[in-house]
């Protein structure tokens, strides 16, 4: 069953495990009712990587226009 947990102010994320023990996140925002998918990958490691995490932000701050 997926998971949703907050990363920071206006970021979260979607967990979901997959087959072979992987775990998949969607990162996403929400804005006026909206809600913009921001970035996906396959998780390797227990920590999210700074540069997906970073990719993210980025696409959040042009969807909000900031």
């Amino acid at each position: 069953m997926p998971l949703v947990s907050k990363l920071e102010p206006d970021l979260w994320e979607v967990r979901s495990d997959l087959p072979g023990r992987r775990i998949a996140r969607v990162c996403f925002t929400v804005k006026a009712g909206e809600m913009a998918l921001l970035h996906g990958f396959i998780k390797k490691s227990q920590k999210t990587p700074l540069q997906d995490l970073e990719l993210a932000r980025e696409r959040k701050n042009l969807w909000r226009g900031g």
